[in-house]
């Protein structure tokens, strides 16, 4: 895939700073599903955040890229995000946790997330989903990107996680 479809820079109306959104994956396992997904968000470097869950669209100011290294930002801080969060806890398990997306020339785009026992499960959902949601809209939306998170539980429990970050807050501007 080339570096132009995994990203569609927006050109910010009246000089804004684009928001610059990362999709990031991780996965682990731990002794309890918590500690796993302790583990997977650790992997996706955003593991000191408290996280915020928004729902799946994309401003017209963003720019989405893939990053894996730690998200900069205070112990504790807020982090605004969609996330697909995947868990197993028995033995011979598979799952599967992802994220789809499309973005305008303008930025503007629609994030799903998907979970299931396969690859091709969930990437037919977010095929699926995203077909519908754009139907739904006026617009010219690009070409669908994904990211995915897989997990293999043999004796502990596990956890995949596809999450896009979109900003960290500090709590002296709640």
């Amino acid at each position: 895939m080339s570096e132009r479809a995994m990203t569609r820079l927006a050109v910010p109306p009246n000089g804004q700073t684009p928001l610059a959104i990362t999709v990031r994956t991780g996965s682990a396992e731990g002794s309890t599903l918590i500690s796993a997904y302790d583990g997977a968000l650790q992997q996706a470097g955003v593991a000191d955040f408290n996280l915020v869950t928004l729902s799946s669209v994309i401003p017209p100011i963003a720019r989405v890229t893939r990053d894996h290294r730690t998200l900069e930002g205070g112990h504790g801080d807020r982090l605004t995000c969609v996330q697909a969060v995947a868990y197993a806890d028995h033995p011979g398990e598979h799952v599967w946790a992802g994220l789809g997306w499309v973005t305008d020339s303008a930025g503007k785009g629609l994030f799903v997330e998907h979970t299931g026992g396969s690859r091709v499960t969930v990437e037919e959902q977010i095929r699926l989903s995203l077909a519908d949601m754009v139907a739904r809209r006026s617009g010219d939306y690009g070409d669908l990107q994904t990211a995915l998170a897989t997990a293999h539980c043999t004796s502990r429990p596990v956890c995949a996680l596809a999450l896009a970050a979109f900003r960290v807050e500090g709590w002296e501007s709640a």
